[in-house]
């Protein structure tokens, strides 16, 4: 029962997606009268469950680097502060970006545990908010300009066009549902993966992993939010901000679809890769900002008349006032939580630079004059730890100083083979991997890079590859794979 009540934030989180964002995917056509409403709600509901469940992990990796949420009384939280965010944003009728919110809310949980904010992760998720309605908007004018000299060339009768092209939206619609459920199921139930206890199912379709489940649940809760709560923001997303015709509403659709595509795919990834070509980082990205640059890139290529200016500044000022909203509502809630109502919200998590970690460092090539001063001396969190460093060791590098920290956690692992059997049973470890695991059972270790580095010492099946194309796929899942296990295997004292 406590388990329905902590996911209940990510429904609601899932509904208000599904109430906001849908907008992004058939506002133009609804708001051009080429689809109805009804259409446009089922469609989107089916395919944006599918593409959560089918391609929702690539972008949920590198949201879970941000911060992990390591107790889900705080997953709680976080996606509750999101969706209040997001819900009243929707009250007013503005699309508003879910991976902001989210990313604020985090952030929040970040500032209330002590724990230190990935900024490598948090560029690159804030890089994509800005480079995503750019190529939007550039996919939009590339594909307005050809499919226009297309049609001055292929003569189609007016009644034929009309058919074509709602047949069109709703094709591009559905390829827009899948990508956004893809892309934002990250957003939605990203923070419950560290600490949702689902084991895999089998099915008739086959295992069903305790991430894809969570997924499911998701899908369906956006599912919801469309078909319940998502007409008006169709009608501003479609409508208000230019006039489309049905043909451009069909470009805006397919460029910002064909944008979210590129970063959730993890087959076009493992394609690119394969062929020996820079892969695109899988991030959750604002579909929001991707529809409105597809728009903006449209008006623009028209010369930039009819545009609401008003609007459109109002929708950005929604961009940045809900992030920050969502990160206080997450900071006070879990303050709230965790004094008045006794529930915890993050795992306490120490760090101590023992000797076998200053001779890590060492090996590593990592030094620093103070190194001795810090040498088995506790700290409570990350920033305590991180605060200390900058003070007594300013000759650290900012990459060096955040490795001592990782290296310096704490974490009382045992390992203990009976709890994961079933994934072993299942052949999510290869044989070899799980022969390994065996041999260590009953082994403990205070560290989570001790483990690794034994499991690595044992078998070099669990060591990672050279960081070329071909070996990154299977690295990130090695990487899964331990963290996993780090989770399963930390005894709480």
């Amino acid at each position: 029962m406590s388990l329905i009540i902590f996911l209940s934030s990510g429904l609601f989180l899932g509904w208000s997606f599904g109430a906001n964002n849908a907008g992004n995917v058939f506002g133009t056509a609804v708001g051009s009268k080429m689809v109805s409403f009804k259409v446009a709600a089922v469609v989107t509901s089916f395919f944006l469950i599918l593409g959560s469940y089918v391609s929702g992990a690539g972008a949920t990796r590198t949201l879970g680097k941000l911060g992990s949420v390591n107790e889900i009384g705080g997953a709680f939280i976080v996606a509750l502060a999101a969706a209040v965010a997001i819900f009243w944003m929707t009250r007013i009728n503005l699309p508003v970006s879910t991976s902001q919110t989210i990313v604020g809310s985090i952030i929040g949980w970040n500032f209330f545990s002590g724990s230190i904010t990935d900024y490598e992760s948090l560029m690159k998720i804030v890089s994509s908010w800005v480079v995503a309605p750019v190529i939007a908007g550039l996919f939009a004018v590339l594909i307005n300009s050809i499919v226009r000299r297309l049609l001055r060339r292929v003569k189609i009768h007016i009644l034929y066009f009309d058919f074509y092209n709602r047949i069109g939206l709703i094709i591009v619609g559905g390829f827009g549902a899948y990508s956004l459920g893809a892309n934002n199921i990250a957003n939605v139930m990203g923070v419950f993966v560290p600490v949702a206890p689902f084991r895999p199912i089998e099915t008739i379709i086959g295992t069903i992993s305790g991430n894809e489940q969570l997924f499911i649940l998701g899908g369906i809760a956006m599912a919801v939010g469309v078909c319940t709560y998502s007409a008006k923001i169709m009608q501003t997303v479609g409508n208000n901000i230019i006039p489309l015709t049905p043909l451009t509403a069909l470009v805006v659709v397919f460029s910002s679809s064909s944008v979210l595509f590129l970063f959730s795919s993890q087959n076009l990834e493992r394609f690119l890769a394969g062929m020996g070509l820079p892969t695109i980082p899988l991030v959750p990205i604002s579909s929001a900002q991707a529809v409105v640059g597809a728009i903006i890139g449209i008006g623009l290529y028209q010369g930039g008349g009819g545009m609401n200016f008003r609007l459109l500044g109002k929708i950005a000022s929604g961009w940045v006032t809900a992030p920050v909203l969502a990160c206080l509502i997450s900071f006070v809630s879990l303050f709230i939580i965790q004094n008045v109502f006794n529930q915890p919200v993050y795992r306490p998590v120490k760090f101590n630079m023992s000797s076998d970690v200053e001779r890590r460092l060492v090996t590593e090539g990592i030094t620093f004059l103070a190194m001795d001063q810090f040498v088995d001396k506790e700290f409570s969190t990350a920033v305590e730890f991180r605060q200390a460093l900058k003070t007594h060791a300013p000759d650290l590098e900012v990459w060096d100083m955040n490795r001592v920290v990782e290296l310096s956690e704490l974490r009382n692992i045992i390992v203990n083979t009976e709890i994961i059997q079933y994934e072993i049973d299942e052949g999510w470890f290869t044989p070899e991997q799980a022969g390994i695991l065996k041999e260590l059972n009953g082994r403990s270790f205070n560290y989570s890079w001790e483990l690794r580095d034994e499991l690595e010492k044992l078998s070099p099946a669990w060591r990672m590859k050279k960081n070329t194309p071909q070996g990154r796929h299977f690295n990130r899942d090695m990487i899964s794979k331990l963290d996993y296990l780090y989770k399963k295997f930390w005894v709480i004292k």
